[in-house]
């Protein structure tokens, strides 16, 4: 019965180990709104301010002309909703995707103009290139209503 007991529990603290070690190759980030700064929210922060042009540019390109062709989208960086953050190459590896759903507006009266999901793979070099892009939503703007 001693026996069973002991390989009972080393086979649980082998999986937990297992399971410890392989879950920090994905993370599912937490929609809750920040209340106070920190160093992740500065990291994240910082991050979203360096792919806003890549970002733009590729709304750009989906959204004009058949979406709208009045303007380019505008992304808020404060505004990207980060949805999952992977390392594509193993612990340590610096080949990573970010995936977030984003409302583009127009940027002037800061009208969301629709929603999209899309994952970014970010690597040294740097590159960063737009892996996919869902276009979730389009939302009607005022000017084309009347």
């Amino acid at each position: 019965m001693r026996k069973m007991l002991i390989a009972f529990i080393l086979s649980l603290v082998f999986i937990l180990t297992l399971v410890l070690t392989t879950s920090n190759q994905t993370t599912i980030v937490s929609s809750a709104e920040p209340t106070q700064d920190s160093e992740e929210l500065r990291l994240q922060d910082m991050l979203m301010v360096m792919l806003t042009p890549y970002i733009e540019n590729d709304l750009n390109i989906f959204y004009y002309p058949k979406i709208v062709k009045d303007f380019s989208p505008h992304v808020a960086p404060w505004d990207i909703e980060v949805i999952e953050t992977r390392r594509v190459n193993d612990f340590r590896g610096f080949q990573l995707q970010i995936t977030f759903e984003i409302e583009p507006t127009d940027g002037g009266h800061w009208i969301p103009i629709g929603k999209d999901r899309m994952t970014y793979e970010i690597s040294s070099g740097p590159t960063v290139k737009l892996i996919n892009h869902i276009h979730l939503k389009t939302y009607e703007f005022p000017s084309e209503s009347k």
